[in-house]
């Protein structure tokens, strides 16, 4: 690309992860809308159907969010009855967030999405993982340019490929509270 081309509009790899960013996540609305959730909430609830309970520091941290936009994000799962918020028995001033008996079982009807996002992207299970190794990577490099390094988020990958048993888990990083 010459320097001539840097600032236009469709050179801009901003401008195309906020749009695509925006296209794929407004595919999730009409799948999620039946199960009484929004995109976000979705996020959280995938990070706790993988481990749960879960202290709600590391929680924001899984999901990329600030504690202070998780909290009311929690607060809504809580009063649809998906999850349940109690002091870590170890410390009181930690919360932790744990799933109810209707959000497990809110994880059967969720095993619908992903086909349905391959679906409406028309694209292989193959072709999706490879894109999304690509934003992980790009999530790392901007981390790094950020400052924050990729010490954190590599450790909690090895943790869950020891933990797992599987060499290819991916992970958001995050250490615990």
């Amino acid at each position: 690309m010459s320097s001539s081309n840097f600032l236009r509009l469709d050179e801009q790899v901003c401008f195309a992860l906020a749009v695509a960013a925006r296209k794929v996540i407004g595919l999730y609305g009409p799948l999620l809308l039946p199960m009484g959730l929004t995109h976000p909430q979705y996020l959280v609830m995938l990070a706790l159907w993988e481990e749960s309970p879960r202290r709600q520091g590391e929680l924001a941290r899984a999901v990329h969010l600030e504690p202070a936009t998780l909290s009311p994000l929690v607060a809504r799962l809580e009063r649809s009855g998906y999850v349940r918020r109690v002091h870590a028995s170890d410390d009181e001033r930690v919360r932790m967030v744990d799933l109810t008996d209707a959000g497990r079982a809110l994880r059967e009807r969720a095993l619908d999405i992903p086909p349905s996002i391959l679906e409406a992207l028309d694209m292989s299970a193959d072709e999706l993982a490879s894109l999304r190794d690509t934003l992980h990577d790009l999530i790392d490099r901007s981390d790094a340019g950020a400052g924050e390094g990729r010490s954190r988020r590599d450790e909690a990958v090895r943790g869950r490929e020891q933990s797992s048993g599987t060499g290819s888990a991916r992970s958001p990083r995050g250490t615990e509270d």
